[in-house]
């Protein structure tokens, strides 16, 4: 993912992914906001397709976190977060909020391109733990087959 510009989805995404620790770290203080809608916990339906492709079917339900917040000069923010973390979700919200500013080029930079770089970092690591299971295999060919 290129480290700037990052569209709303792509931005809204790696504030939702973050690890709720390191967003606190890259934005500890919060700018002035009202509540839309308080941080509140409930499930979604995750649905999966068959091979990738095929009809879709009802996996199981995940539990997610949703907030909705106005920051002091207009601009509304929405987060949706894996799991209970309801700081989590209010600062993805905060954050969303204040993309939507005159800030956007500072925080792409100072917030967006670090969670960027952890997230490709988690992946590469994921992969090549997942690399070491690799099985190769190989035919021998028998000698009476020639």
């Amino acid at each position: 993912m290129p480290a700037t510009p990052h569209t709303r989805a792509e931005a809204m995404g790696l504030l939702a992914r973050a690890r709720p620790e390191r967003l606190a770290e890259l934005a500890p203080d919060l700018p002035g906001h009202a509540m839309l809608r308080a941080p509140e916990t409930g499930a979604v339906m995750v649905q999966g397709r068959q091979g990738g492709t095929g009809a879709p079917f009802n996996l199981g339900e995940m539990t997610v976190t949703r907030c909705a917040v106005r920051l002091d000069c207009g601009a509304i923010g929405h987060a949706w977060v894996q799991g209970r973390d309801k700081g989590h979700a209010r600062r993805a919200a905060v954050l969303d909020a204040l993309l939507q500013t005159d800030r956007a080029a500072e925080l792409a930079a100072t917030i967006l391109a670090p969670l960027a770089a952890d997230e490709t970092a988690r992946h590469a690591s994921q992969a090549a733990r997942a690399g070491a299971t690799r099985v190769e295999f190989f035919t021998m060919v028998r000698g009476e087959d020639e």
